[in-house]
């Protein structure tokens, strides 16, 4: 599928409601297209960078989110994943570039750790959801760094910005999940950070409270042993 053709579709594929609803959660202009289509266009086309990086480019809702489901991780430079970071305008791209481009990418560590330090919201956002994928993900990783993760949210999440807020609440979730040990880790944080306050705007979404939010998950994964 050329370009053109994939603009084209996205907006025959847009609605009214949909383009409220996505104003609402931020980002640039979009056609307005669900995500049950998008994940359609992606099974149609399967993974087309050059056309990825057209898509991103555009700076469209809908076309930045087909963009990360066809782009290949693998041929993503460190130098081009920090290009389309710096061009995040909204967390939603934010989560999914972190779980279907840079997670999945050679560089996904070394990213993990220098976005997380960044000043700009949406790229520490993105850090930090890395951090989430890499906990139910990375099981190379040894337990003691996310036991540093733990430390770093817990002196740090109350000054953080809004989304990075987010994120950081979301990866403290995620090491609750990755075993007994850091269950208990991360509990315990959780209790000392208390309430998570995040601005979501004109939206029904809500900041999900890590202690019930960890023990709930874990007791559905016994149950269904």
């Amino acid at each position: 599928m050329t370009f053109p053709q994939t603009m084209q579709t996205l907006e025959s594929l847009g609605t009214a409601q949909n383009r409220k609803v996505y104003a609402r959660h931020g980002g640039g202009d979009s056609f307005g297209v669900s995500f049950a289509n998008l994940y359609k266009l992606q099974k149609q086309i399967k993974k087309d960078h050059a056309l990825a990086e057209q898509l991103w480019r555009t700076g469209n809702v809908d076309a930045r989110h087909l963009a990360v489901l066809i782009a290949d991780p693998a041929r993503m430079s460190a130098r081009d994943l920090d290009r389309w970071v710096k061009d995040i305008d909204a967390y939603g791209y934010a989560r999914q570039f972190a779980r279907f481009v840079a997670g999945p990418s050679p560089h996904a560590r070394q990213k993990m750790e220098s976005w997380t330090n960044s000043k700009q919201d949406f790229v520490s956002q993105t850090g930090w959801d890395l951090v989430g994928f890499a906990a139910m993900n990375a099981s190379e990783l040894p337990d003691s760094y996310f036991e540093e993760r733990l430390r770093t949210i817990e002196s740090g999440i109350h000054q953080a910005n809004n989304w990075t807020r987010y994120a950081m609440n979301g990866a403290l979730i995620a090491i609750g999940l990755r075993n007994p040990k850091l269950q208990k880790l991360a509990l315990a944080a959780a209790a000392r950070i208390g309430k998570v306050l995040v601005d979501h705007g004109e939206t029904n979404c809500k900041t999900p409270d890590a202690i019930p939010y960890i023990k709930k998950a874990v007791a559905h994964r016994k149950s269904r042993r």
